[in-house]
């Protein structure tokens, strides 16, 4: 599709989407793959991603859809998914074309000389940007093509769908979308999990469990020399059901202490009942460096000597492995 047109015309705009509801650190790995394609690369969380090709296509020799399909076999080799991939000369249009991919995954991708019409053939609700408030009332007018909405004066739009909001949607029913890719990773974070070896309705199993993972978590923010200004605890019950909450820390920390309090309060929130789990995850996230962290002034000598002690345990694991100390409620768990 691309192959009789310049280079320099070329699409260089690829719009990923991932699988609904990937696990973050797959979605991560993804994100790590199409960095070995582009530098340019712009997370859009949970499941989707942009990567600028510009440069890429230069340094790959090759063309845009055949990049996109070196992502999507890499995927599928080495992470078993599968992404549907959309390719153009701007966001709007790349990302409306991975979404006429259908499931599981492909590639598609859009010559600039085809956008045009490529685009005048879809329902207007299929505009990458047109939400299904605006769909509906272009619709009520009789638009019920991006060709139509393209067809229509520009004012005209603008007095259907609002000032701001007319133009743009104007502007990328032709394609017309300036915005560039903006490198953007995801917010540092860090999840430790725990799965119950069966169903568990026991609240004390579950705290001593939750417990355990506020360590897990603490040694490995202080190995990275990180710190969490939030926690976010995800309960997955038997049949598949999930709860998840965020709370945010009073300061960052990165001490057993401070996670406990949070990690307590969020379990506390869940109100568990008869509610049988199967696993946990705690993840610390909007994470900074240890170097960010403000050292308070504190006249508790308890705390000041849990977290001496907490320096020592951290020491001791170091060197003989991180489940040779730690809380009595969690060794008598494991016994």
């Amino acid at each position: 599709m691309t192959e009789n047109v310049p280079a320099r015309q070329r699409g260089t705009v690829m719009h990923v989407r991932c699988p609904d509801r990937l696990g973050e650190e797959t979605y991560r790995q993804v994100l790590e793959l199409l960095a070995e394609l582009s530098p340019v690369v712009q997370a859009l969380p949970p499941t989707a991603a942009l990567v600028e090709l510009k440069g890429a296509l230069r340094y790959h020799g090759t063309d845009a859809r055949h990049l996109g399909e070196i992502l999507r076999v890499r995927t599928l080799s080495r992470l078993r998914v599968d992404v549907r991939i959309g390719i153009g000369t701007s966001i709007t249009v790349a990302a409306t074309a991975s979404a006429q991919v259908p499931q599981p995954g492909g590639v598609l991708a859009v010559a600039p000389d085809q956008v045009t019409a490529w685009l005048g053939r879809l329902p207007v609700e299929a505009l990458h940007g047109i939400g299904p408030r605006q769909a509906a009332l272009l619709t009520d007018y009789g638009i019920h093509s991006v060709g139509l909405l393209a067809a229509v004066p520009p004012a005209t739009v603008q007095r259907m769908l609002g000032g701001r909001a007319g133009r743009t949607a104007a502007d990328r029913a032709r394609g017309i979308d300036p915005r560039p890719v903006v490198p953007r990773d995801l917010p540092a974070a860090a999840t430790v999990r725990h799965a119950f070896p069966r169903h568990t309705l026991d609240g004390a199993e579950a705290r001593a469990a939750l417990l355990e993972t506020v360590v897990r978590l603490g040694l490995l923010l202080r190995g990275r020399d990180q710190a969490a200004r939030a926690l976010t605890l995800t309960l997955t019950f038997a049949g598949g059901g999930r709860w998840e909450k965020a709370r945010r820390l009073a300061e960052p920390s990165a001490h057993d202490d401070d996670l406990r309090l949070i990690a307590y309060q969020l379990m506390d929130a869940a109100a568990l009942q008869r509610g049988r789990l199967t696993a946990l995850a705690l993840k610390g996230e909007d994470l900074v460096d240890g170097d960010q962290v403000a050292q308070q002034i504190t006249l508790d000598d308890a705390r000041e000597a849990r977290l001496v002690a907490e320096t020592a345990i951290d020491r001791v694991r170091g060197k003989f492995g991180p489940r040779v100390i730690g809380p009595a409620t969690v060794f008598r768990r494991a016994s």
